[in-house]
């Protein structure tokens, strides 16, 4: 993938990562994964191309976020790392990147439907951090919390997803960004909160609700990937062009991230009946499903 380098961190990226791990008050919600409600779900879609509480992310075989935290009330110190003394400056720079391209391009689609875009923040950090869904840890991967329209990722997931689940490159960590701004995107269009309120409604369907929502995600990630598509033609504008080779490391890295690879690299045992993402082929699938079409609407995941 090729890009232009920023000379600052985006303005809709927070640093946390000089605090090192500090404790806030969380709002104490709990996390449900990401789904997406039916009828009300498609129609929303449907007029998207012409919530509450609720998390969206990487559940990399580890706790998520809990259901309530009343951790210390101390205040968060952000202390950015410096460039001169920043390991991570390229995956830093690369995050603020497709960040910004991201929320160009869907303030686009959304004004071309008449629809407000409110940008999401993206945090950068160690360890673990305070958000408005409780305490947020590394071991949970990338996550976005709906109560603060924020994105979360210690970037060290990178590290992980190549070591331990063989996907990397830097189009493999543009996949992950782009999905937890579809989870931005469903928390905006209402489709959390109606994917919420149907697991409240139906425990029973709550994975199965879960894994919808984590595949309209992919989707629209493939939606996007479609929009800065190249193939060496032409640059973008915006800072990315990208050819085959970067939708190939997206594929993988979406296929590493299925409840079926990652259950059988954690517990060498496949059990369908608990997946809440998806297995790998069909992560795979609504990607290319994305990429392939370009349109938002063939995101439909709940029919």
């Amino acid at each position: 993938m090729k890009f232009k380098r920023p000379r600052t961190l985006s303005t809709n990226i927070e640093d946390r990562r000089g605090a090192g791990p500090v404790r806030g008050r969380g709002m104490g919600m709990p996390a449900i994964g990401g789904a997406g409600g039916l009828a009300v779900v498609i129609a929303l879609v449907a007029a998207f191309c012409g919530g509450a509480g609720g998390n969206g992310g990487f559940d990399l075989g580890t706790p998520g976020l809990p259901e309530a935290t009343s951790a210390g009330a101390g205040e968060t110190l952000e202390v950015p790392l410096g460039a001169e003394n920043d390991p991570n400056r390229d995956d830093a720079e690369l995050a603020s990147v497709v960040l910004d391209n991201l929320q160009v391009f869907w303030t686009e689609v959304f004004d071309a439907n008449g629809i407000d875009y409110p940008e999401a923040t993206l945090v950068l950090f160690t360890g673990e951090t305070p958000t408005g869904c409780g305490q947020g840890s590394a071991a949970t991967g990338p996550f976005y919390c709906s109560l603060d329209s924020t994105a979360y990722i210690d970037l060290s997931f990178w590290d992980e997803l190549s070591r331990r689940f063989g996907a990397s490159g830097d189009f493999a960590q543009a996949y992950v960004i782009a999905h937890e701004i579809g989870h931005h995107l469903q928390n905006v269009l209402g489709i959390s909160e109606e994917v919420r309120n149907l697991a409240q409604q139906n425990p029973g369907d709550r994975n199965a609700l879960s894994v919808r929502q984590e595949l309209q995600a992919d989707c629209f990630a493939g939606v996007w990937a479609n929009s800065v598509f190249t193939d060496g033609d032409i640059g973008d504008p915006n800072g990315i062009e990208i050819d085959r080779t970067d939708i190939a490391e997206a594929l993988e890295a979406a296929a590493a991230v299925g409840d079926d690879r990652i259950q059988q690299a954690t517990t060498g045992r496949i059990d369908p009946e608990s997946w809440t993402h998806g297995s790998a082929e069909e992560r795979q699938e609504w990607f290319t499903t994305g990429y392939e079409s370009g349109d938002p609407a063939s995101c439909d995941t709940f029919s």
